[in-house]
C-alpha cells in the first residue's frame, strides 16, 4: 500500500470520531458524539470524555433537583440502583458523586500551535466577511498555508515547517516518520480532537461540497499537514496519550447512568400511560366529520403548544409532518444570490426551486425598498468593519444616530412596532413571486430546476400517506416555521431544523403549489385520495418567537373568503394564548405576552428571544387524537400517523428512519450542550465573537464553539430549563409492524441497541398495551400489569 493511501485511510478512520459542524448561518442541530454512536451510550461518553474532555452525564445538583421535584420516581430509581448492585440512600450517593474532571496544566507549546492555526483557518474559511482575503485561497488550504507561514513571525523556522513539502501527504509522512503505523490513527484522532469545532466544520464542508468548498478547497489531510508541521516546529510531543479502545466507564458514571435512566423511565412512563389511555378512548370514539380547516405543522416541539390553542378555537384539525414537507430541495429566493439547503442533512437535495416574480407593480415596489435596505446594510457593515469611519459617521450623524441607538436599547418594543409598519408597506416575495415548481428541463449545478409531474404526485402522496389522511377540509394549510430575533449569531438555530436551519415557509409554499396543481389532484384521486373540488391548499409560516401565523392566501378564491376571515381571527386568539403560555416559562408578563414576544424580536440585547426546542424529551408517532387532549408542555415532537391505512408499514418505516433519527440528533445536541456546555455547547452569548460568518469564538480566538449557548438552556446560572434526557419515542401501531419497519435498518437498530434513545410501542391490536424495545428487535412488556396478561408476547418477531 502506498504511503499516500495508508495515510488517507487512517485519516478517514480517525475522522469518524469528529462530529460535523454546520456554519452558524444555517445552524443544524446534531449529536456532538455522532462518531461514537456505534458504541453503547455509557462507553461512548467515557471515550469521548477521554478524547474531548467533556462530561457525559448531568451533574449531581441537576439530579438532586429532579429528585426533589418528583421528576425522578424514587421507586424507579431504587430499581435502577438495585440492578447495579447499589442499595445506598440516593442522597448519599449523590453526595459521593464527584464530577470534577482532573485537568492537566495547559501545554503552552500546543496552545501556540492552536493560536497560529486558528488564525489562518479563520482567514481561509471566511465566507465573505474579511475585507482582506487570505492570498492563494483558490489553490486550497495547504497551498495557501505554505504561502503565508514563512512570513508568520509567530512560527519558529524549524523542522518541517521551515521547508514545507509540496503535498500534505509528504508533510504528514515527514512528521510521522518516528512513529509506527499502529500509532497513526490515535495520533490523528488526538490532533483532530484538539480543535473539534474547526475540524468538524472542515469535515462538514468537505462532505457538503458547497460553492465555498469548490472555490476554496480544504481537506482534513491539508489541515493535519499544517497542524503536524506546526507541532514539530514548536516541539510539541504528538505521541498519543490515550488508548480509546480500553476506556471503561468509572464508578461515578455508573451511578450517573442509574439516575439518568430512572429519570428517563419516570418521564417515559407518564407519557406512555397518557398515550395508552387515549388509545383506548380513541378505539371507542365514532367517526369525526369534516373539519373547517386542517393545518399541517412541523413536528417541532414548539408546534405542540400552538396546535393545542388553534384546535381550542374551532373545528380545526392539526397534523405533524417533518417541516421540509417531504420535498428534498435547495431553495433560492427572489432577491438572493445563492441557494440554501431546505431539507435535513440526512436527505440529499434533488431539486432546485427558485422564486419567479409574477406581479410587475408589486415587484417594482419590492425592488425599490430592497435597494434602500441593501444600501443601509452596506453602510452598517462598513461601520462595523472600519472604526475610523464609524467614529466619523457618529460625529456627523450627531443626535439622530444617538437617538436611534437609544431607541434600540431602551424601547425595543417601539422599534418593533416601527419595523412592523415598514414591513406592512414592503411587499413580501410571496406576494408577487411563485416558486418555480414545474420541471424546466434545465439544471442548476447538478440539480434539475423544478420537478416532473411524477415527482410532484409522489411528494403529495407521501405526505398524505405518512400523515394518514382520508378526509380533506375546505382549507388545508401547510405551515412552515421560522424564528425572529435581532443581533443574534444563533438566529438560524431558531428556524426549522428540518430545513437545515432555514425558514420553512418556502417548503410549505412548494407543497401547497404541488397539491394545487389540477393534474396532481387528478392523479391523487386515481390513487385513492378523495380530494373534494372545494378543497383549497395554502401555505403559511409560524413565527415561533411571537406565535403569529401568517397565511399566504393571495391566490385563495373568493368563495373561501369567509373561511379565511374566521381562520385568521381564530389564529390571532390562539397566538395570544400560546404566547401567554410561553411567556410564563420565560418569567415574563403573561398578560402582555404578545407585546413582550414582539419586544424580544427587536431587542438587540435580548439573549433569549425564545426557548427554541429546549425541554424536548419525547416523540409521539400516531394520530393527533392520541395527544389532542393532552398538555405536553411543548416537550414532545408530534408526527401524524395512522397504522390502519398503512398495512405494509412503508409510511412507518420512513418515519422511523427519517424524522425519528433527526429528532434524536436534536435531542442529543440539547442534552450534551446542557450537561457540559464548556465542551459541547458554546458558553454565554454575552462573550461570543462571530468569525467569518461560519461560527463563533468565546473571546478573541480559539476553537469554533459547536453547540447551543447557555441562554438557550438555562433558566438561571444554577438552574437548567432544559431537562437533559435522552429521547423517548412512543409509536401507536402493532408491535410486529414496528419490528418489520426496523428490521432492514441496522443504523437505526444500532441507535436503539446502544441506548441513544428509547422506543415504546402502544399496540392498539393488543388491548392498547405497551411494549418496550430491549435489544436486537426484542420487546418486553412496559408495565407489570401487561406482564400479567398471558397473551402479551415478550418478543414480537424473531
Amino acid at each position: 500500500m502506498s504511503t499516500e493511501r495508508a495515510i488517507g485511510e487512517r485519516i478517514d478512520k480517525a475522522a469518524t470520531t469528529v462530529a460535523p459542524v454546520w456554519p452558524i448561518h444555517s445552524f443544524v442541530t446534531a449529536n456532538p458524539l455522532s462518531g461514537f454512536e456505534d458504541l453503547p451510550f455509557e462507553e461512548a461518553v467515557a471515550q469521548a470524555a477521554d478524547l474531548l474532555g467533556g462530561r457525559g452525564y448531568p451533574s449531581p445538583e441537576t439530579f438532586r433537583a429532579a429528585l426533589a421535584d418528583g421528576r425522578i420516581d424514587r421507586d424507579v430509581l431504587e430499581s435502577e440502583l438495585a440492578d447495579r448492585g447499589r442499595e445506598a440512600d440516593p442522597e448519599r450517593l449523590l453526595d459521593r458523586m464527584d464530577t470534577a474532571v482532573d485537568s492537566e496544566p495547559p501545554d503552552t507549546d500546543a496552545e501556540r500551535v492552536d493560536h497560529v492555526l486558528t488564525k489562518w483557518l479563520s482567514a481561509f474559511l471566511d465566507q465573505g466577511r474579511a475585507k482582506w482575503p487570505m492570498p492563494n485561497r483558490e489553490a486550497g488550504f495547504y497551498a495557501a498555508f505554505r504561502t503565508v507561514v514563512e512570513h508568520d513571525g509567530d512560527v519558529p523556522d524549524e523542522g518541517v515547517v521551515g521547508d514545507l513539502p509540496e503535498t500534505p501527504t509528504d508533510a504528514i509522512a515527514a512528521v510521522l516518520e518516528p512513529y509506527p503505523e499502529s500509532q497513526w490513527v490515535p495520533i490523528f484522532e488526538e490532533q483532530l480532537a484538539a480543535l473539534p469545532g474547526w475540524t468538524g466544520f472542515i469535515k462538514q464542508r468537505v462532505g457538503d461540497g458547497s460553492a465555498w468548498q469548490a472555490t476554496h478547497p480544504i481537506t482534513l489531510a491539508g489541515y493535519l499537514a499544517a497542524r503536524l508541521s506546526l507541532s514539530a516546529a514548536f516541539g510539541v510531543d504528538i505521541e498519543p496519550s490515550t488508548g480509546l479502545d480500553t476506556t471503561e466507564p468509572d464508578a461515578t458514571d455508573e451511578l450517573a447512568e442509574a439516575f439518568l435512566s430512572a429519570w428517563e423511565a419516570s418521564y417515559r412512563a407518564e407519557l406512555v400511560d397518557q398515550v395508552a389511555a387515549e388509545s383506548e378512548s380513541l378505539a371507542h370514539g365514532g367517526p369525526s366529520g369534516r373539519p373547517d380547516a386542517q393545518l399541517v405543522f412541523c413536528i417541532d416541539t414548539r408546534s405542540e403548544i400552538i396546535r393545542r390553542h388553534v384546535e381550542a378555537e374551532g373545528d380545526y384539525e392539526t397534523h405533524g409532518y417533518a417541516g421540509f414537507f417531504g420535498v428534498p430541495m435547495e431553495y433560492q429566493g427572489y432577491d438572493s444570490d445563492v441557494s440554501v439547503a431546505a431539507s435535513p442533512p440526512i436527505v440529499e437535495a434533488e431539486h432546485r426551486i427558485t422564486e419567479m416574480p409574477a406581479e410587475t407593480d408589486t415587484r417594482t415596489s419590492y425592488d425599490r425598498w430592497s435597494r434602500l435596505r441593501e444600501a443601509a446594510g452596506e453602510v452598517v457593515e462598513t461601520l462595523k468593519a472600519n472604526p475610523a469611519t464609524a467614529f466619523g459617521f457618529v460625529e456627523n450623524a450627531a443626535s439622530g444616530y444617538g437617538l436611534a441607538l437609544a431607541a434600540r436599547t431602551l424601547v425595543p418594543g417601539r422599534v418593533a412596532e416601527l419595523f412592523d409598519t415598514v414591513d406592512d408597506a414592503v411587499p413580501d416575495d410571496h406576494e408577487f413571486c411563485e416558486p418555480l415548481v414545474d420541471h424546466q428541463h434545465t439544471y442548476a449545478g447538478d440539480l434539475p430546476v423544478g420537478m416532473t409531474h411524477e415527482r410532484k404526485v409522489e411528494y403529495a402522496e407521501t405526505a398524505f400517506e405518512l400523515m394518514g389522511w382520508e378526509t380533506f377540509a375546505r382549507l388545508v394549510v401547510f405551515t412552515g416555521h421560522a424564528g425572529e430575533t435581532a443581533n443574534n449569531p444563533y438566529d438560524s438555530s431558531l428556524d426549522c431544523g428540518a430545513c437545515a436551519g432555514n425558514p420553512g415557509g418556502p417548503n410549505a409554499r412548494v407543497l401547497a403549489s404541488i397539491c394545487s396543481d389540477p393534474d396532481v389532484r387528478t392523479a391523487l384521486r386515481e390513487r385513492g385520495f378523495d380530494i373534494p373540488e372545494d378543497t383549497v391548499f395554502l401555505a403559511a409560516q409560524h413565527n415561533t418567537t411571537t406565535d403569529e401565523i401568517e397565511l399566504y392566501d393571495g391566490d385563495a378564491p373568493e368563495s373561501h373568503a369567509d373561511d379565511l376571515d374566521r381562520l385568521r381571527a381564530d389564529l390571532a386568539t390562539a397566538r395570544e394564548r400560546a404566547a401567554a403560555e410561553r411567556a410564563e416559562s420565560m418569567d415574563a408578563d403573561a398578560s402582555r405576552a404578545v407585546s413582550e414576544t414582539e419586544r424580544r424580536t427587536a431587542d438587540w440585547a435580548e439573549t433569549r428571544p425564545e426557548w427554541g426546542l429546549a425541554g424536548n424529551a419525547g416523540f409521539v408517532v400516531g394520530p393527533r387524537e392520541l395527544t389532542s387532549d393532552l398538555d405536553l408542555d411543548g416537550r414532545v415532537f408530534l408526527h401524524s400517523y395512522d397504522y390502519s391505512i398503512d398495512p405494509d408499514g412503508e409510511a412507518l418505516e420512513e418515519i422511523l428512519t427519517g424524522p425519528m433519527v433527526v429528532t434524536q440528533w436534536i435531542n442529543a445536541q440539547y442534552y450534551f450542550s446542557t450537561v457540559d456546555n464548556a465542551v459541547y455547547g458554546s458558553g454565554s452569548k454575552v462573550t461570543h465573537n462571530p468569525v467569518g460568518n461560519v461560527g463563533v469564538y468565546q473571546g478573541n480566538g480559539g476553537d469554533l464553539m459547536t453547540g447551543l449557548p447557555l441562554q438557550s438552556l438555562l433558566a438561571a446560572a444554577d438552574r437548567p430549563h432544559h431537562q437533559p434526557l435522552r429521547l423517548s419515542t412512543v409509536v401507536h401501531a402493532p408491535v410486529e409492524r414496528v419490528t418489520d419497519a426496523l428490521a432492514d435498518h441496522e443504523d437505526v437498530i444500532e441507535l436503539l441497541d446502544n441506548d441513544w434513545l428509547s422506543l415504546t410501542v402502544v399496540d392498539p391490536t393488543q388491548d392498547h398495551r405497551a411494549f418496550h424495545y430491549e435489544a436486537e428487535l426484542a420487546w418486553s412488556p412496559a408495565t407489570e400489569q401487561t406482564a400479567d396478561v398471558p397473551n402479551a408476547p415478550a418478543v414480537a418477531d424473531d
